[in-house]
């Protein structure tokens, strides 16, 4: 009987003693989360934020800079690498100068920690090996733009500028922004093209921009208002790993040594520019009326602003220079995947037959010509060229252009997507059948939709340019709709 009667409340004594255990670990796990979280924004505080003032706590945040960095390399970084040996050719090529570039960002960043700020005179010299390893990279694009892979290094050369972070304040956090924007115009071609083909070549795509919202989310959290320096720190020197690049250029030829001499202070320059905010448009002249072609239509008959003699004089050499550097023409299948079509001048008669849909085509600085497509491709790219025009029958992906002035296209069968960047001028034919095309704009004129009417006559429609864009209070969003007059 007495075992009966005792036996419970001693059970429930255990059980709210075993209970009262839990909610206090618990309780001590997560008053160690709000320490470590209060030390963090002690450090940062203390530093003083961007553009180097800072107190007595830059140690705390100069450290959470280096290491905050290191968690990107180790992290998405690593994981970019590994895509890019995946995918090969010359996609780990560029993989190795990205790795050189970020390596100099560290060196930079843990060289700042112990420094001081230094002046916008100093600072070039002190990027001297981040702005070199952005313009091998921005250089080794350039000179494999025949490449198979193409897209994957514009994705990384419009990327990579993300580290000239250093030099912005005081909002460095959304230039890095836009440089995944630039990225993303490229990867996006990439995960189309495989992303059910090739999975890894997909994979490779997300990874790099992975990169740069790692960068974004690093630099907001510890740079926010611009790179942290240590205000007790000695005065700034290069970074160690820079005077060892130097001796070993030393026995090459002298003619080859030249170009990476050149490039890194203009690259410096560049970031200096960059350093000096608003200030960078105080050298520009301004215009006078008089030199305006809209208000003096003599001007736009003659397409000639009166200048000086000297700056006529100089005009001769560059046009002589351009006329030197001009590149034979290019019409073949490369790979049997890729129709090059690049250089022509003044030819209207290219015509490319035995397509397949696995093929795409790729038209580059072409002038005043005309291309027919036969037969349905996989997508079709107009980049730099001048008053050309297209005809294609079936286009699986898309359509695209950037960077060309007074184009025309036109499709007789069907074509998913039409996409008009950096453009001046597009004519634009539909058929029956693509009538339901998306047309995707961007920095971009003059373009017209020319689309189909029962009697086989086309009716013009203008794409819009001009938008208002306000801001609503109750929804707490921009609002953009098309201005009225286009």
């Amino acid at each position: 009987l007495n075992k009966l009667f005792f036996f419970p409340p001693l059970v429930c004594l255990l059980l709210h003693q075993k209970k009262n255990m839990a909610d206090t670990a618990q309780l001590v796990a997560r008053l160690e989360q709000v320490a470590q979280r209060l030390e963090t924004a002690l450090a940062r505080v203390g530093s003083g934020g961007g553009g180097g003032s800072g107190g007595a706590a830059a140690g705390g945040a100069t450290g959470a800079s280096v290491e905050g960095f290191q968690e990107i390399l180790d992290g998405p970084f690593q994981a970019y690498k590994a895509a890019s040996a995946s995918v090969g050719g010359d996609v780990a090529a560029q993989a190795e100068l990205v790795d050189k570039a970020f390596q100099a960002q560290k060196a930079f960043l843990a060289m700042a920690s112990q420094s001081k700020k230094p002046s916008e005179a100093e600072l070039p010299p002190l990027l001297s090996d981040t702005s070199g390893a952005i313009n091998e990279i921005v250089t080794f694009r350039e000179n494999n733009r025949r490449s198979a892979q193409f897209n994957h290094l514009s994705a990384v050369s419009e990327g990579i500028p993300a580290l000239g972070w250093v030099t912005v304040s005081p909002k460095p956090a959304p230039f890095i922004k836009e440089m995944v924007g630039a990225c993303q115009f490229y990867s996006n071609r990439v995960l189309k093209d495989f992303k059910d083909s090739d999975p890894k070549q997909a994979d490779w795509a997300k990874s790099f921009v992975a990169v740069l919202e790692a960068l974004h989310d690093y630099v907001k959290q510890v740079h926010t208002t611009g790179l942290v320096w240590n205000p007790k720190g000695a005065a700034p020197s290069a970074p160690a790993a820079a005077p060892a690049a130097k001796p070993a250029a030393a026995p090459a030829a002298s003619k080859p040594a030249a170009a990476p001499a050149a490039s890194k202070p203009a690259m410096g320059n560049l970031f200096s520019e960059l350093a000096k905010g608003e200030g960078v448009t105080a050298g520009l002249k301004k215009v006078e009326k008089s030199q305006m072609t809209h208000k003096n239509p003599e001007l736009r008959a003659s397409s000639v602003v009166k200048a000086e003699d000297k700056p006529k004089a100089a005009a001769a050499p560059k046009a002589a220079a351009a006329a030197a550097a001009k590149k034979p023409p290019v019409f073949e299948l490369q790979g049997g995947k890729k129709w090059a079509v690049e250089h022509q001048e003044n030819n209207r008669d290219l015509v490319i037959t035995d397509t397949s849909i696995k093929q795409s085509v790729y038209i580059y600085k072409c002038n005043n010509c005309t291309v027919q497509i036969k037969g349905k491709v996989n997508s079709i790219s107009l980049d730099g060229c001048k008053k050309t025009a297209v005809v294609f029958e079936d286009c699986v992906a898309s359509f695209e252009t950037v960077n060309c002035q007074s184009i025309q296209m036109q499709v007789t069968g069907t074509v998913p997507t039409i996409s008009i960047d950096k453009t001046d001028g597009a004519q634009m034919y539909l058929s029956k059948d693509s009538i339901n095309a998306e047309i995707v704009t961007a920095k971009s004129s003059e373009m017209n939709v020319m689309v189909p009417k029962d009697d086989g006559d086309f009716v013009e429609l203008v794409v819009p340019e001009q938008f208002k864009t306000v801001y609503n209070v109750a929804e707490k969003k921009l609002v953009t709709t098309m201005n009225e007059i286009v």
